[in-house]
């Protein structure tokens, strides 16, 4: 096998029901700027580089369920936050549009979900 190619990972993509409602979201909770603005695409870029969030429109989208339940649409991923205040972090989201999961596994983290029910983890380094 001979030398391997450069990859780098330039962004996550959230499929969503909508793409900019969902982008928005992150937008305001991230305080990041927009990229790429198009019809279902919608592309957030991280200050001072590095990876960014994209979100596509998926026609067909299946909100999924957190913690797991046999049966129905599992989480693919989840988005891990670092935060300065648990509190504020928490209660800003949730302003914004995220719920709090009833399903908290750790003290020192706070599971919430986007309004597309994508689960991400709140927490203090």
């Amino acid at each position: 096998m001979g030398e391997s190619p450069r990859f780098a990972l330039t962004s996550t993509v959230l499929g969503a029901p909508d793409a900019r409602e969902l982008a928005r979201f992150y937008r305001a909770l991230l305080g990041w700027t927009v990229r790429a603005d198009e019809p279902g695409w919608v592309v957030l870029a991280a200050p001072g580089g590095g990876a960014g969030l994209s979100f596509q429109t998926e026609d067909a989208y299946v909100r999924p369920v957190w913690p797991e339940e046999p049966g129905r649409q599992q989480m693919m991923l989840h988005l891990d936050i670092a935060v300065e205040d648990l509190g504020a972090a928490v209660e800003r989201a949730t302003a914004l549009g995220a719920d709090l999961a009833d399903h908290q596994p750790q003290e020192d983290v706070r599971v919430c979900l986007d309004p597309a029910g994508h689960p991400f983890c709140l927490y203090t380094p």
